[in-house]
């Protein structure tokens, strides 16, 4: 039973009418959690017959239907039957109880096929309908991917295939039959296991699939194609023989391995750490080409993007390696948390995606190295979806409603959605968090059910209460955290005033405190972690160890530890990043920052000192290089952001360092702060890379009130990172040389390989910044003579961002050796829409009528249109140009491909955060796209709240 909703989940009046969007030509309807009713009928089975033909293809659904009798009124007549459906769906027939009806007997819409006049009790649906599955460029539903059938359902492409109930909390036994020519179409995949194979006349074949467990219609997979497969075994823990297999194109076979490994490791891990055994006696997983998304968890066919599962170290890095592992884990460890207990409805999303990305965390931390992935996770979370928080699309972890779901697989839902799960094991504890996981599959192993149920579970599973929790849920935007700190040294106590406040975001005025776990410790003198003895309000004194947990859920509070001393401490605050706030510690100097940087335990917050001085240094780098251009560049007279706009290259270069150079440069303990942490042998390579690298300019961004000039921001970054590399050249060029591995040395994914190309490749990118000719040529050198993908894209990377013919020559170079080989292709784009090298516009607009460009490709759109807008000199060009190449963009690609049109927008959703030209630009082309004629809804919706945050 699902424990009842708090007050922060309620939904009010006024909240609703904030949601409001104004009116599109084709009014789409919003959804609003508050609306949720049961499904007024059950399907208990599924009998699919695909007969997969060139010209169409026909699906005979068969459904067992029953009344949801608990959902009706005592001696109430069962309702129509409304069944979902797509205009690109073509009804064929449609039958009741054996009898097929006339077409007077139902009701077609574009959307929906209704049923009236039911019989009562049990009953028998049969519907016919037609496809064209080589003419679906949404790729939702059944559609050809380089010749072969694919599917993609989640969240409502199964109503591109038949009409349906096509929602989450409708959970049936899926049986699919499946007919195609034998020759074109060898290989044919359901879920389940197989039951049979056999012939069928005309050269044809099938082959029925069994699926044993109720699941909703977003999991159904049908694959058919032509597709080389590799094979692998595991033994589950009870002694079970399972089958591993990936399907790919017969040339990425060789690709393949890496896969099948990834999978038996997050089987193994799954087994170990919650006890999770796989249920079926096979599982596939299948690589397409054309994916809106990474991948897929439909039960027991996973179907991914290509770009995500596919790797060989000729042409994946070691970032590629890590995030197949990572998306390998995640959508099997789906096959419990989002398959066996799914949500309820679409608003639960991040029940299973901020749980199950909590959790292939938690496994890529456990295969590599913890520290490393957590400031990894981190950065992303800071750089991006602090960024969504802030802006018209901030939504709760559970959005309150929307137009199109696709639209909220945010990194609001996956990523914060995961570091909410964490807050139950930061306060928990491991075994505690595992006992709750145990109690959650207990109770709704084959259910849909809601984020308050996942609540309850871990509540009543510890014995504690758990409420405050629930705002998370409901609350959209990033706490922010002060702490102020206070020592008597004759009492030799130790206090933390703790005070939050989350700032309003759109339809959320008013915000209430949330629970935030504070990790933390005290640093003494020597650097040693202190005893912590926390004082309660009734005098008792709690021994919380070395490394404690303070758990902060009122506006503000006071924390006092006892027997602190002789000296003040230093306090070590958020270890981990134990919850997703923006933290503020007032009165923490230089001098703390270097202390924690030198001797911190807590490997996150070593980095973050690191980070926090580099952010301190950039800011006034900032502050200093815009003050100091001329007002008249200035739009308003006296925006400091906006005063270098329109300055480019070598003058916004000069200007920058110039304006350095007027308080004395980089300081020197920065410098040694550096070089310290390059030259100790004791760090890890991967750790000592990630605190060589600066904060990201989205990062930075937050730090400029009133909006960022990005061209000036990233001139400031460009010139920090030149600094340093010219006093550290010799450390640098060290490392290099010190991680340079023979090249007869082969290969290897492996914590401690990728911990030297790490290093080694940070240390070439800054050196690059020099611009030194004899660098560039090193770069060239390496860039010619890597014999790995990971060091061939990192020297292409930092070539890439340099004009002159070493450029040009690695890139032609790269585009010849990978020219059949789509994928790598994808990086080769990517590098070039994201450089901020002169003139780089007018090489990307060209780029889009090059072979290696189709923009009927998701990966293709992402790597070079959605690239482009990470180049902070074009796409922030102040004459707007990079705007308006990108809303041409979004126009032309929502004929095609909705979804991926709607990640096109995503970039102008910022637009507060820029000065006010580029805000009066940006604002320009999102009403150009909402005036645009047969604008989709996946389109409308993102672009219509981003304007109207105006």
């Amino acid at each position: 039973m699902a424990a009842p909703a708090n007050d922060a989940e309620e939904i009010s009046e006024a909240e609703e009418e904030e949601h409001k969007l104004p009116p599109h030509p084709t009014t789409p309807q919003q959804k609003s959690r508050k609306d949720y009713a049961p499904p007024p009928y059950l399907i208990a089975n599924v009998d699919l017959d695909f007969d997969l033909r060139e010209e169409a293809c026909t699906v005979t659904s068969r459904l067992t239907v029953t009344p949801n009798y608990g959902q009706l009124p005592a001696g109430a007549a069962p309702p129509p039957l409304v069944l979902d459906g797509r205009k690109d769906v073509k009804l064929v027939s449609v039958a009741v109880a054996g009898r097929k009806l006339e077409a007077g007997e139902y009701q077609l819409t574009d959307k929906t096929l209704t049923l009236s006049g039911l019989p009562e009790g049990e009953f028998g649906v049969e519907v016919v309908t037609e496809l064209k599955p080589q003419d679906n460029t949404l790729l939702e539903g059944l559609y050809k991917s380089s010749g072969n059938y694919s599917t993609q359902c989640e969240a409502e492409g199964f109503r591109g295939i038949t009409y349906f109930l096509d929602r989450p909390d409708v959970m049936a036994k899926y049986t699919t039959r499946i007919e195609a020519d034998a020759a074109a179409y060898p290989v044919l995949l359901g879920n389940g296991n197989l039951k049979e194979t056999g012939q069928a006349d005309g050269g044809r074949h099938y082959a029925v699939w069994v699926d044993p467990y109720p699941k909703p219609c977003y999991l159904f997979a049908l694959v058919a194609g032509k597709l080389a497969m590799k094979e692998r075994h595991f033994t589950t823990c009870s002694g079970r023989d399972v089958t591993l297999r990936i399907f790919v194109q017969e040339r990425n076979l060789g690709k393949a391995d890496q896969a099948l490994e990834s999978l038996i490791h997050a089987m193994k891990w799954d087994e170990d750490t919650y006890g999770l055994e796989y249920d079926l006696d096979l599982f596939n997983i299948v690589a397409v080409d054309d994916f809106n998304m990474g991948a897929m968890e439909n039960k027991s066919l996973n179907i991914f993007n290509s770009s995500r599962v596919l790797a060989s170290p000729a042409t994946a890095t070691d970032l590629d390696y890590s995030r197949l592992e990572g998306v390998v884990g995640h959508e099997y460890f789906h096959n419990w948390t989002g398959n066996r207990v799914t949500c309820r409805d679409w608003f639960q999303l991040t029940l299973k995606e901020g749980l199950t990305r909590y959790r292939d965390q938690e496994f890529t931390s456990d295969m590599n190295s913890r520290a490393v992935k957590r400031i990894e996770d981190v950065m992303l979370l800071r750089a991006s979806q602090f960024t969504e928080d802030g802006g018209p699309m901030a939504h709760p972890v559970r959005p309150d409603s929307y137009i199109k779901m696709d639209n909220f697989y945010t990194l609001t839902v996956y990523n914060k959605g995961a570091e909410v799960v964490r807050l139950y094991e930061t306060l928990l504890g491991k075994a505690g968090f595992r006992k709750g996981m145990d109690l959650y599959f207990q109770r709704h192993d084959g259910q849909a059910v809601t984020c308050d149920d996942f609540r309850a579970a871990m509540a009543d599973a510890n014995g504690v209460n758990l409420d405050s929790l629930g705002v998370w849920y409901g609350q959209a935007g990033t706490p922010h955290l002060h702490v102020r700190t206070a020592y008597d040294g004759i009492s030799q106590t130790y206090t933390l005033t703790c005070r939050q406040r989350t700032p309003p975001t759109p339809g959320q005025p008013d915000k209430r405190p949330v629970l935030i776990p504070i990790r933390l410790g005290l640093l003494g003198p020597d650097g040693s972690d202190l005893p912590l003895r926390l004082r309660h309000k009734d005098g008792s004194v709690e021994d919380l160890g070395t490394t404690g947990v303070l758990r902060f859920e009122t506006a503000e509070a006071s924390f006092t530890f006892v027997e602190v001393g002789p000296a003040e401490p230093v306090p070590s605050l958020l270890r981990g990043f134990s919850a997703p706030v923006k933290l503020e510690v007032e009165g923490q100097t230089d001098e703390h920052l270097y202390f924690l940087l030198a001797h911190d335990s807590d490997p996150f917050n070593r980095w973050e000192s690191g980070q926090r001085l580099a952010r301190k240094l950039l800011m006034r780098m900032y502050h200093a290089a815009a003050a100091a251009a001329p007002a008249a560049n200035s739009a308003d007279g006296g925006h400091e952001a906006a005063a270098a706009n329109g300055l480019q290259g070598d003058e916004l270069r000069a200007r920058v360092e110039l304006a350095c150079a007027a308080f004395g440069g980089v300081p020197d303990s920065l410098v040694e702060a550096y070089r310290a942490v390059v030259t100790d042998p004791a760090l890890d390579g991967s750790f000592k890379a990630m605190a060589m690298s600066l904060p990201t300019l989205n990062e930075l961004m937050e730090g400029v009130e009133g909006g960022a000039d990005p061209p000036l921001l990233h001139a400031c970054r460009l010139a920090l990172s030149r600094a340093l590399a010219g006093v550290l050249r010799p450390e640098l060029q060290a490392a290099v040389k010190d991680n340079s591995d023979p090249p007869e040395q082969p290969y290897r994914y492996a914590a401690d390989a990728c911990a030297r190309r790490a290093l080694k490749n940070r240390a070439l990118a800054l050196l690059s910044t020099l611009e030194d000719p004899a660098i560039t040529a090193e770069l060239l050198r390496r860039f010619r003579e890597a014999t790995n993908m990971t060091d061939e894209i990192a020297a292409l990377g930092c070539l890439v961002e340099l004009s002159g013919p070493e450029r040009e020559a690695a890139l032609t170079a790269f585009y010849d050796k990978f020219t059949h080989d789509p994928l790598v292709l994808l990086k080769w784009l990517g590098l070039q829409a994201g450089s901020n090298a002169p003139g780089n516009l007018e090489r990307v607009r060209a780029l889009t009528s090059h072979p290696a460009f189709n923009i009927s490709n998701p990966n293709n759109c992402y790597a070079l249109l959605l690239g482009f807008s990470h180049s902070p000199a074009h796409f922030h060009a102040a004459d707007g140009s990079g705007y308006a190449f990108l809303a041409d963009a979004v126009l032309k690609v929502d004929g095609i491909n909705h979804q991926v049109a709607a990640r096109l927008v995503a970039p102008f959703s910022s637009w507060r955060r820029y000065d006010p030209p580029r805000q009066a630009l940006m604002k320009a082309q999102l009403q150009r796209i909402l005036e645009a004629p047969r604008l989709s809804e996946n389109v409308f919706e993102i672009a219509s709240k981003s304007l109207k945050a105006a």
